[in-house]
Order: structure tokens, then sequence, then C-alpha cells
């Protein structure tokens, strides 16, 4: 489980984040919403170990996120997949996966099952393996970084942004595989603007205003909140 308590982070004078609480039980998919700047990616380099708090804390199952190095979080099952994708564009598909792997780079046989299984789930990179990532579509660069951050072999899944700048479509065929990644296991938290396609998989979900939470509950309570849906749903 996922447990964060009055978390609290500063940029200088700027207070970023202030008292949050939220928590990811085993299993599920919880959506956090929020606009440009409410504090969605300090939250996730925070819970990645890349910024450190000024107050409140951070553990999952029982380990601190926020004391450690981030290389120790991704170890003990925790994987980001950051907003913009941030892959290594001349590197290529296959090379950028195993980089994901790097906390497992002493179990060879592993990583190679990590491979095929992230092709399986991604059949459109099989063909693009050897392709420079910078190449590819923005969908399909947006599947090589979902698959990076699995090669790490997480169990919990921070996914940042997934849909940004993606065509209808494409958002169906990650969200779909983002749901078949949570029924083998794996815990998603995740943050996103899109809060239709969001809400549409996740099992509760949560509302990130200027480094606040202003709103929580389940899937279906938010779907039909009149400020969710007046803000996020354009209805």
């Amino acid at each position: 489980m996922l447990e964060i308590r009055d978390l609290n982070v500063k940029y200088g004078h700027f207070t970023a984040l202030r008292g949050v609480n939220l928590t990811v039980q085993s299993g599920e998919i919880v959506v956090l919403l929020g606009a440009n700047g409410a504090g969605k990616s300090t939250l996730f380099r925070t819970l990645s170990g890349l910024q450190r708090p000024s107050g409140g804390s951070a553990t999952w199952n029982g380990r601190s996120l926020t004391t450690g190095r981030p290389e120790v979080n991704v170890a003990n099952g925790v994987a980001q997949c950051p907003e913009g994708r941030l892959l290594f564009p001349e590197l290529s598909v296959e090379k950028n996966l195993r980089l994901g792997a790097f906390v497992h780079r002493r179990d060879a046989s592993g990583t190679a099952r990590e491979l095929e299984r992230v092709y399986e789930l991604f059949p459109a990179l099989v063909e693009k393996r050897g392709a420079p990532a910078g190449s590819l579509s923005g969908g399909q660069q947006q599947m090589v970084a979902i698959a990076r951050a699995l090669m790490a072999r997480p169990q919990l899944l921070l996914l940042d942004e997934p849909s940004l700048g993606l065509a209808p479509l494409v958002v169906e065929q990650v969200f779909q595989a983002v749901q078949r990644v949570n029924a083998e296991g794996v815990s998603v938290l995740l943050a996103e603007q899109n809060a239709f396609a969001a809400l549409g998989i996740a099992h509760r979900g949560y509302v990130l205003e200027g480094g606040q939470i202003t709103l929580d509950g389940p899937q279906q309570a938010l779907m039909t909140d009149d400020r969710v849906r007046s803000a996020y749903l354009g209805v």
C-alpha cells in the first residue's frame, strides 16, 4: 500500500504541496486529477525520491520513499513513467527498454522475460525494436515509456500524464494496456488532465488543486460530482 501523510514540498519559499494525504491500496488504479501547475509532477518526483519533502511522509509497503535514493525506490517496487516520456531518442527502442531494467541488470534471464512481456503488451513495438526511439510516433513513444517503467518489475506504477498529446484512439489503447497491467497485479497511481478517460479505468480518485487535495472519492462519485464535471469533464 502507498500511504502519503501530511506531505509538504517547497521550492525555496514557494510551497508546491501542502498537507497532502493519499493512499493507493494493493491492486488499485487511483487517478490524480489536476490542471497544469497543480503539483502532480512534484508529487511524483517526491515519490520517486527525486525531490525531498519539507514535511510529512510517504511509504510503500511500510518503506519510506522520501529518505532514500531513487534507485532504492525502484528496487523496492516503485517505478515512474514521467510526463513527456523522457526517452533517449537516438538509442533503439530495445536499448531504452533495457535501461528500465538497470536495477535487475544481473538477472539476464529475467530481463529477457520482461522484454517478451512488454512486447506482448505493446505488439506495435516488436517491429520497431531496432529503430531509434525518437523516430517513433507520439503514441508509440508513450508505449516505450510505459514499457520501460515496467521493465523495472514494479509493484506500484506512477504514470504522469500518459495521454498528453495523443489522439483519442491511441489514448484508448494506452489505457487498455494500463488496465491489463493492473489486472496482472500492479497498483497504479495515474496523474491526468484527461479526466474522462482516466476515471473510466480508475477505482478511486483525488483532485489536486494548488498543491492541496480538495476532493476525493470512488470513481462513480467523482464522475457525477458537479465540480469535477464542470472543471475536468467539460459538462
